[in-house]
């Protein structure tokens, strides 16, 4: 395994393992000892050491058990449990459904007083209507290979849009046009998911921005990214979910979301676009 993508991720993965390279010095070890006490090739235990491999909670075991440190396991694979939880393939948090998904994150949703939302690609989450969902989350489902869920899911995505409309919450959402013009559905879903955006405009906690095709950019379009109080970041990827939470690296996001925000264009010019987008639904 390679180390990974996200700096957050890997500076976890890196505390964990100079916290086993401390464990193994305190016990007098070399790593080839450790090794041939434990069985496996010093290339493991160098990987191990070095970040390069995440440990599985045996390895930890063994590790622990090795070196004499049995009571410092259970706070070893909770650390590590949490750096893998950072990222996320779809086909493991996927495997049963989607629903689940949508479902473990309504405490985060509901917790979160200030939403920077950016998306390059689809209309947001929050934002979707029932039909745009469900035609979004099953292309989901087909391109993963996984259960199909996607009536209970949808339900769980709509449900956990209260938070647009109920409590002290505040959303600052920019879409690129792009969104506007992909088609996801069929024409009757996209002209109700477009028209849905019009009336979100008039939500007094709401701000939504587009950034226009023709408008000379500083800054280029990226990922999709959520921002929940300045203090955790997820950004959605093909394969995977990142969580930031490096203050470092959700600064940069913060910033990123800052200058998309300046070009983007809103109440008029934003309801123009919406509503150029539906006349050009054939």
């Amino acid at each position: 395994m390679t180390r990974s993508p996200s700096p957050s991720v890997q500076a976890a993965r890196d505390a964990l393992a100079a916290r086993l390279r401390e464990i193994r010095q305190d016990a007098g070890l070399s790593g080839r000892e450790l090794a041939e006490q434990a069985g496996w090739y010093p290339s493991k235990v160098s990987r191990l050491t070095n970040g390069t491999t995440p440990p599985s909670d045996a390895d930890i075991r063994e590790w622990c058990r090795i070196c004499g440190a049995d009571d410092q396991v259970s706070d070893l694979v909770a650390a590590s449990r949490a750096a893998d939880s950072m990222y996320l393939e779809w086909r493991r948090v996927q495997r049963t459904g989607l629903r689940r998904l949508q479902e473990s994150r309504v405490p985060l949703y509901e917790r979160t007083r200030l939403f920077r939302v950016y998306c390059s690609n689809v209309v947001p989450g929050l934002f979707q209507t029932d039909a745009y969902a469900t035609a979004l989350l099953s292309s989901i489902t087909r391109f993963h290979e996984t259960p199909d869920d996607v009536a209970e899911a949808v339900a769980a995505r709509l449900t956990r849009s209260h938070v647009v409309r109920e409590g002290n919450h505040r959303f600052s959402v920019l879409v690129e046009e792009s969104v506007l013009r992909y088609q996801v559905g069929d024409a009757e879903a996209m002209a109700g998911q477009l028209g849905y955006l019009l009336a979100l405009m008039s939500f007094p906690a709401v701000s939504l921005g587009v950034v226009p095709f023709r408008r000379s950019r500083d800054m280029w379009p990226l990922e999709a990214f959520n921002i929940f109080d300045d203090q955790r970041v997820h950004v959605e990827l093909l394969t995977a979910g990142i969580t930031v939470t490096a203050p470092g690296e959700v600064a940069q996001y913060v910033r990123a979301h800052t200058e998309l925000a300046e070009m983007a264009v809103y109440g008029a010019g934003a309801r123009a676009l919406i509503t150029s987008a539906i006349d050009a639904i054939e």
